[in-house]
C-alpha cells in the first residue's frame, strides 16, 4: 500500500483552491449575460406570456390604415370626431296583437316572412263573434220589416181618410138637396095654406103640401146628422193616419241603435283578424296556433302579441353619446357608421335626431343616425360604431392638388420607450409597431414607413397598454 498518496500537500494547495472557486463564478456571469440578452430580444413574447395569464382582455376601438388624399382628408371616411357605440333600430316597429282576447286558430307568418299592409297575419276563434253578427243582422232585418208594416198601416189609414172625406162630401150634397127641397116644400105649404084659407083649394091639397113640407124637413135633419157622422169618421181616419205615421217613426227609430249594434258586432269580429299595419318583415313570432292572446296580458296565462314586424326601410342607428361629446354633434351633421358584422366597410349617414333629455345614470344622450343607403344585409339590433365627422374651418379649395398617402388617425399614434408607433392587432393581442411619420393634417398622421395599407390598429391606446397585452374589439 502506497501511503504517499495519503499525504497532504501544504505548499501549492491554496492556489489550486482559488482557481477552482473562480471558475463557477465566471460561468455564472456568462450565463447571466446570455440570459439577459435573450430576455431582451424576446421581451415581447415574455410579456405576452406573463401578461396573458395575469391580464383580462381590454376592450379597444380599432381603425384601419388607409391611403387617403391628405389635401382633402376632411371629405373622406377617415375624418375624425366624437364616436359612440350603438345598435341598429327601426323607426317603424310593431308588436301585432288582436284588440280582443282570443285563441289563435290560424297563423300565416314565420320569422322572415315579408308582409304587405293589410295582409292577414293571424285569426282568432271567431264563432262567438260571428253568432253575434248574425243576431244583430236579424234584429236589423226585423226592425226594417216593422217599418214596412207601419208604412203599410199609414197607407191604409190614409185610404180610410180619403173614403171618410168622400163620404162627407156625399152627405154634404144630400144635405144641400134636402135644404133646397125643404125650402120648396115650405113655399108650397105656405101657398096651399093661403089658398085653402081663401077657399080656392080643397083641404086635401093643403094637407098634401104640409105633408111634403114635413118630409123635406125630416130629410134635412137626416142629412145634417149624416154630416156629423161623416165628420166623425173623417176625424177618426185622420187620427188613424197620425197613429200609423207615429208607428212608422217609432219603427224607424229602432233601426239606428240596431245598426250600431251590428257595426259593433262586425267590429268585434274584425278584431279576431290580425292584419299587418304596414309593409315589413316579421322578425319575431311571439305565439303559436292554439295559444290565447290578449291585449291586456300580464301573466303567463296568455300572450300579449302574435308577432313583431319591422319596416326595414326605416332602419337607423341608435347610439348613447357621452354628454361630454354633445358639443361635437349637431342635427344634419355627417357621420360614418361601421357595423361589427362588416367592420371594414364604411356606411355614410347623417344625424337626424338628438334626444331633448339625458340619461342621468349613464350621463349619455340618445342620438339617431339615418343611413344614406340601407344595405339589405342590415338587421335590427346589430352592433355599430358611429364616428360623428366634424368639418374643419380650413377646408381646402376644390382645385387643390391631390396628395395621397397612407395615414392613420392621430389618436392611434403613441410613444413607447422613446419610439413613435401604433399598436397593431395580431389575433387577440396588441403589438407595438414603431413607425416613421410625416405630415399631420385634420386629425390624420401620414405614415412613411413601418405600416402597410389595411393594417388594423388600436384607435386610442390607453397609457398603460403594453405590447403583447390581450385585447377585445369593442362593439
Amino acid at each position: 500500500m502506497d501511503l504517499q498518496k495519503l499525504t497532504i500537500d501544504r505548499g501549492e494547495g491554496p492556489r489550486r483552491s482559488r482557481r477552482r472557486s473562480r471558475t463557477p463564478l465566471v460561468l455564472f456571469l456568462l450565463v447571466l449575460a446570455v440570459g439577459g440578452a435573450l430576455g431582451w430580444t424576446q421581451r415581447e413574447r415574455i410579456a405576452a406570456a406573463v401578461g396573458g395569464g395575469a391580464q383580462e382582455p381590454r376592450r379597444v376601438d380599432l381603425v384601419t390604415a388607409e391611403v387617403v388624399d391628405l389635401a382633402r382628408a376632411s371629405a373622406g371616411p377617415s375624418r375624425t370626431g366624437a364616436a359612440a357605440n350603438g345598435y341598429v333600430v327601426a323607426r317603424r316597429r310593431a308588436a301585432l296583437s288582436a284588440d280582443t282576447p282570443g285563441r289563435i286558430v290560424e297563423l300565416n307568418v314565420e320569422e322572415g316572412t315579408e308582409v304587405r299592409a293589410g295582409d292577414v297575419v293571424a285569426r282568432l276563434y271567431p264563432d262567438e263573434a260571428e253568432a253575434e253578427v248574425a243576431r244583430a243582422e236579424a234584429e236589423v232585418a226585423a226592425a226594417r220589416s216593422a217599418v214596412a208594416v207601419a208604412r203599410a198601416g199609414v197607407t191604409r189609414a190614409r185610404t180610410q181618410l180619403d173614403e171618410a172625406e168622400a163620404f162627407v162630401g156625399a152627405v154634404t150634397g144630400q144635405r144641400d138637396e134636402a135644404r133646397e127641397a125643404q125650402e120648396l116644400s115650405d113655399l108650397e105649404a105656405t101657398r096651399a095654406t093661403r089658398l085653402f084659407d081663401q077657399g080656392a083649394v080643397p083641404a086635401e091639397t093643403r094637407d098634401r103640401a104640409l105633408s111634403t113640407q114635413a118630409q123635406a124637413r125630416a130629410r134635412t135633419v137626416a142629412a145634417e146628422a149624416g154630416i156629423v157622422r161623416a165628420e166623425a169618421a173623417r176625424a177618426t181616419a185622420e187620427s188613424g193616419v197620425a197613429l200609423a205615421e207615429a208607428q212608422v217613426a217609432e219603427a224607424e227609430a229602432r233601426i239606428p241603435p240596431l245598426r250600431a249594434a251590428l257595426d259593433r258586432a262586425r267590429a268585434t269580429l274584425d278584431k279576431t283578424i290580425v292584419r299587418a299595419p304596414f309593409d315589413g318583415v316579421v322578425v319575431l313570432k311571439d305565439a303559436e296556433v292554439g295559444e290565447v292572446v290578449s291585449p291586456n296580458a300580464l301573466g303567463g296565462q296568455s300572450r300579449g302579441s302574435v308577432a313583431t314586424m319591422v319596416d326595414f326601410s326605416t332602419l337607423e342607428v341608435q347610439v348613447e353619446l357621452a354628454e361630454t361629446s354633445l358639443g361635437e354633434v349637431s342635427e344634419g351633421a355627417p357621420a360614418s357608421v361601421y357595423f361589427d358584422a362588416f367592420a371594414d366597410e364604411r356606411f355614410a349617414g347623417r344625424v337626424t335626431r338628438i334626444w331633448p333629455t339625458a340619461n342621468r345614470q349613464k350621463a349619455t344622450i340618445e342620438v339617431r343616425i339615418a343611413l344614406d343607403e340601407i344595405d339589405p344585409r342590415l338587421r335590427p339590433e346589430m352592433g355599430a360604431r358611429v364616428v360623428f365627422e366634424r368639418t374643419d374651418a380650413d377646408e381646402p379649395p376644390s382645385d387643390a392638388p391631390e396628395r395621397r398617402a397612407l395615414a392613420v388617425p392621430a389618436s392611434a399614434v403613441v410613444e413607447r420607450g422613446g419610439e413613435r408607433g401604433v399598436f397593431l392587432v395580431e389575433g387577440d393581442r396588441a403589438r407595438f409597431q414603431p413607425i416613421r411619420t410625416g405630415e399631420s393634417r385634420r386629425g390624420l398622421v401620414e405614415v412613411l414607413d413601418g405600416l402597410e395599407e389595411g393594417a388594423r390598429v388600436v384607435r386610442r391606446p390607453a397609457p398603460d397598454l403594453n405590447s403583447g397585452a390581450p385585447i377585445l374589439a369593442a362593439r
